[in-house]
């Protein structure tokens, strides 16, 4: 029996590239890292403890304290489930919608191709943080202008990748096979078509996600982000640089969180993209 699973795992290890496994762990590991610490420590991550300020790394406190005094451990890993949640709450509803405009502008040209390129040219022209800070204006800081922000914009690179994808395949016999067969154009986009491209865009999805996740860091550096005292990583960069110098861990470990999830990414999207070409 052990043999018999012993050769099965080497039989997925042989399909899995190694960077996709390497990436899958890492993100799994930080995924129950931002859960499994808040919820077992004893320290409250917004509560402020003052006699406890700036404490470097120790037993009690393996990451230090802030400027606060709140545990940096709790806090990273509870900012780790706001950002990591918000990373991907906020990129699911730009990629459903840029692959299916992207699935169309690709299958029919025309019209519906010179709509959305010229939709997607006049959003790129726009400043990506002028944006940020006009939806900021109307709505206010936080996620709702986060999602709304991303909403605008984020479908662009879904809906080109797609549309180029799927451009290349109408015209392919047995596209025009299907038509002859009396398939309608939603099955042979949805059913046909979609599969053929999907792995592009989930490519693409991941790639986006470490840009995703540097721009919220970045937005809640800016005090443009996630509201305090909700723990964010930006918010905890940007508290923790005036003592760069002389309290290093009050900024760097956050900082540290960021670049373990953009690898773990990129070591995903690699292997994802290994995969196509092999298939």
């Amino acid at each position: 029996m052990l043999s018999h699973y012993s050769l099965r795992l080497r039989v997925l290890e042989h399909r899995l590239p190694h960077t996709l496994i390497a990436g899958l762990a890492l993100l799994a590991a930080i995924v129950l890292a931002a859960i499994i610490i808040p919820a077992v420590s004893p320290y409250d991550p917004i509560a402020e403890d003052i006699p406890s300020m700036l404490q470097p790394p120790s037993f009690a406190h393996p990451f230090g304290t802030d400027q606060l005094g709140r545990d940096l451990l709790v806090r990273v890993a509870a900012a780790g489930r706001v950002d990591l949640a918000l990373m991907v709450g906020v990129e699911l509803l730009p990629f459903l919608i840029g692959t299916c405009a992207g699935l169309v502008a690709g299958y029919y040209g025309g019209w519906p191709d010179r709509i959305i390129t010229l939709l997607s040219d006049a959003l790129i022209a726009f400043p990506f943080y002028l944006l940020v800070a006009v939806v900021a204006f109307v709505t206010g800081t936080g996620i709702t202008g986060i999602f709304l922000t991303f909403l605008i914009m984020g479908w662009i690179i879904f809906a080109r990748t797609v549309k180029g994808a799927t451009a290349s395949l109408a015209g392919a016999e047995w596209v025009d096979s299907a038509r002859v067969m009396g398939f309608s154009d939603a099955s042979i986009l949805f059913r046909q078509l979609l599969p053929n491209v999907l792995s592009q865009a989930v490519i693409v999805l991941v790639s986006d996600m470490v840009a995703l996740l540097v721009a919220i860091v970045t937005l809640g550096y800016l005090g443009l982000g996630v509201r305090p005292p909700t723990p964010d990583w930006g918010t905890m960069i940007a508290d923790g640089q005036s003592f760069l110098a002389t309290r290093w861990w009050v900024s760097t470990l956050p900082g540290a969180a960021v670049v373990l999830v953009g690898i773990a990414l990129a070591l995903i999207g690699d292997g994802l993209n290994d995969m196509r070409r092999r298939a």
